[in-house]
């Protein structure tokens, strides 16, 4: 058979590629035999951003001549000309920023152990959504499902628990998980797992520690430019372990022998990883066709989730101190009002000098002074139970508290406050009997505090504002 002519009768972009068989039925090296001229060019002559490590096209070398090894890639080749399988991919690679309509088509041309395929490509700057929808009508409706799941679910977490059951049921897996990474604070969260039961792999939640971002950060390079990691088997794995040693260590040690991992990326920006371990190897292109598309979607619907996080955040957190704000402060009254069981102790405390200082020394010491004072109180108290009511003032609201260990905790405030620079607190507190009785509390506590204020203002004049 003529390759050469062959590919020149193509006229998208066109190469054959040959498979050596190993003696033990694997997969050997991936050569690309010939090309056509279109084919050639994306070698020799790329697109800015589209560089290959070599720009020189030398027929029959191994692809690995162009391209960084791509698991993915080898695994296609083999099926088509192997298996003499007809393939199809629509996928985006992370080391171009395109993405690839890819064809495999075997050709009867076995020669000794080499087996033949034709793989034809084309690409789209953006996604086609043709392309993308081009999937089996199962997998199509098990993603719509997970959609509408989501959106009307009133439990996030609960409904994305339901999700990666699903996830873990089609790939045939012993677990699968989504985790999620936060690159400002380096650290890793689970947001949802499932465990084939009888299973001895463990939780994701008694993995994860402080250093477990570094091994999460370096997948990246184990990915190595594809849109996914899928090693099925002992040969698949050795690569992993080339690539991320201390990876592979951590994976063979809790017993994992496959994994299929993809990245979680809307417009660019990683939200962390889903995988699946342990899966069955012989559906290893249903699961990567099946994930491929879950991840877009997921990650569509986890960046909604956080940013309603945050959104909540912004909207009940003093942004310049931290602790809860005004709003927040309401509602936790309100909540408390109908608390009929036990006491709720109630702090007000409201910084002295604060308007000499913004005076003096400028509004930037004085927000210094404040998120200083904010520690103070944290030292005494949860993040949960300090408010900034406005300007100086704070309250504190603390339910099931006696008299006696708010005192105490009032006492650590003004220590903690009297060692930080410049901190100086009025403070009144009282205890309500239950929740009928926090609205009387509160003003007692106010009272107090303007008590404590002004014997403060008696003893030094010189930093009352309102006597000059």
């Amino acid at each position: 058979m003529n390759f050469q002519d062959l590919v020149d009768s193509m006229a998208a972009m066109t190469c054959v590629v040959s498979v050596e068989v190993l003696d033990d039925g694997s997969c050997g090296p991936v050569r690309i035999v010939t090309g056509n001229e279109s084919y050639i060019a994306t070698i020799e002559r790329p697109a800015a951003g589209q560089d290959m490590l070599t720009q020189k096209f030398v027929p029959n070398s191994e692809y690995t001549r162009y391209l960084t090894r791509d698991l993915n890639f080898e695994d296609f080749c083999y099926r088509s000309a192997v298996q003499k399988k007809c393939l199809h991919s629509y996928a985006h690679p992370e080391r171009i920023d395109v993405w690839f309509n890819m064809t495999f088509l075997p050709l009867d041309a076995d020669d000794g152990n080499l087996r033949y395929c034709i793989y034809t490509m084309e690409i789209d700057r953006e996604p086609n959504a043709e392309r993308l929808s081009s999937v089996t009508d199962r997998l199509a409706g098990q993603v719509l499902a997970n959609a509408i799941r989501l959106r009307s679910a009133r439990d996030f977490k609960l409904a994305m628990g339901d999700v990666i059951k699903d996830v873990r049921e089609v790939c045939k897996a012993e677990y699968a998980c989504i985790m999620l990474m936060d690159g400002d604070s380096r650290t890793c969260s689970l947001l949802c797992e499932d465990i084939e039961e009888g299973s001895n792999l463990k939780s994701l939640e008694s993995i994860i520690d402080e250093e477990f971002y570094e091994i999460a950060e370096s997948w990246e390079d184990t990915i190595a430019g594809s849109n996914c990691l899928i090693a099925k088997n002992a040969q698949d794995m050795e690569v992993v372990r080339s690539r991320n040693p201390r990876w592979f260590e951590s994976l063979t040690s809790s017993s994992v022998e496959s994994i299929v991992l993809f990245p979680l990326k809307l417009h660019g920006d990683l939200l962390g990883y889903m995988w699946a371990t342990n899966f069955a190897p012989e559906d290893s292109a249903t699961i990567k066709e099946a994930l491929e598309l879950a991840t877009l979607g997921l990650a569509a619907e986890i960046s909604n989730y956080q940013l309603l996080g945050q959104l909540k955040v912004l909207s009940s957190k003093d942004m310049l101190t931290g602790v809860r704000n005004r709003n927040e402060m309401n509602n936790r009254l309100s909540a408390l009002e109908g608390d009929c069981d036990s006491p709720i102790g109630v702090v007000y405390a409201d910084l002295n000098g604060l308007k000499t200082v913004n005076d003096k020394e400028g509004h930037n010491a004085g927000d210094l002074l404040l998120k200083n004072g904010a520690k103070a109180l944290l030292k005494a108290f949860t993040a949960d139970e300090v408010f900034r009511a406005g300007g100086d003032e704070f309250v504190v609201i603390v339910p099931g508290i006696s008299q006696d260990e708010l005192a105490h905790r009032v006492e650590t405030v003004r220590q903690a406050a009297h060692d930080a620079d410049g901190v100086e607190f009025a403070i009144g507190y009282c205890v309500a009997s239950d929740g009928a009785a926090i609205r009387a509390a509160l003003i007692e506590a106010d009272a107090r505090m303007y008590e404590d204020k002004r014997a403060y203002y008696d003893a030094h004049p010189e930093k009352d504002r309102r006597a000059r």
